[in-house]
């Protein structure tokens, strides 16, 4: 480095155009030059100290890989680097196929490996409905982690901290699927470390609806959480990008009569005879239709 006032850190912390760096174990506030926002927690980057506790990010390093959301008119980035993603869904309150799907979808077009927690389940009633309607993603090779964040804690460490070791993972998940209570089991001083963060952000000491990094104790790999939504917006994927993110649809691209073809509802389309055969899930196509269109409606 050039400087004293040169760092190099890790963004573990944002919200707004605000963001929080961990820079060998202290915060530095930093902000982006001008009114860029492309910063995510994850990110790799180089600062300039501008006061003992503040920097300017100058530049974020190369990522490996990059998980976000989109809408028609803006992206939201959520995590930067990762190498797993945990979708938490639950016994109670039902999830979202939608949800998990496109979240699924994301992660295979950012490269991304992803997994699902099964949680609650000494829910006894919910049990089976849950386990019949995530079959559908373990048939298509996700794995399935069943925990009981509240009634079983120590076993739900045992079961997910094999998984994070070495590993830089992101949860996410619908509200009510129980993901706060997983990741203060995983990280004893979580709350903590929120009103930490919360307050070095000048958010308020209650604030928890920014994502944020945490090391998983012994320092043996991160784990980032965010906040629970109830959309995924994939608006900034291609057309060529979809079909090739959809697992599900791998065996049969190439099979169609035609090179270009859409798989909604052209003649001889292998996708489309999987469906009607139920070697593809009806939702799953459906689902792939909407992304379609979205993708259609870009504007940004």
């Amino acid at each position: 480095m050039s400087s004293t006032n040169d760092l190099q850190g890790t963004i573990v912390a944002a919200h707004g155009r605000h963001y929080l760096a961990d820079v060998d174990g202290a915060f530095l506030q930093c902000v982006t030059r001008g009114k860029k926002t492309n910063v995510a927690v994850g990110d790799i980057v180089h600062l300039k100290r501008t006061s003992p506790d503040q920097a300017v990010i100058e530049k974020i390093a190369e990522r490996t890989t990059l998980l976000y959301r989109s809408d028609q008119y803006k992206s939201k980035l959520l995590a930067a680097n990762i190498s797993r993603l945990f979708i938490v869904i639950a016994t109670e309150p039902g999830f979202t196929d939608d949800l998990v799907s496109r979240a699924l979808v994301a992660c295979e077009a950012a490269g991304i490996e992803a997994h699902l927690i099964l949680n609650k389940v000494d829910v006894a009633a919910g049990l089976p409905r849950a386990r019949e309607r995530a079959a559908l993603y373990t048939g298509m090779g996700y794995p399935l982690h069943e925990v009981s964040a509240t009634a079983d804690p120590e076993g739900t460490v045992a079961t997910l901290l094999p998984l994070l070791k070495g590993q830089s993972s992101i949860l996410i998940g619908q509200s009510g699927m129980g993901k706060s209570t997983i990741v203060n089991l995983l990280i004893p001083n979580a709350d903590i470390a929120v009103r930490e963060i919360s307050e070095a952000l000048d958010t308020g000491k209650h604030t928890t609806t920014f994502t944020r990094l945490y090391k998983l104790p012994g320092g043996d790999g991160t784990i980032i959480d965010s906040p629970g939504f109830q959309e995924f917006g994939l608006y900034h994927l291609s057309e060529g990008m979809l079909e090739r993110a959809f697992v599900d649809f791998k065996p049969y691209l190439g099979g169609c009569k035609y090179y270009n073809c859409r798989h909604l509802a052209e003649p001889q389309c292998a996708i489309l005879e999987a469906v009607a055969k139920g070697k593809i899930s009806k939702m799953r196509h459906e689902l792939y239709g909407q992304l379609l269109h979205e993708s259609a409606q870009t504007l940004y």
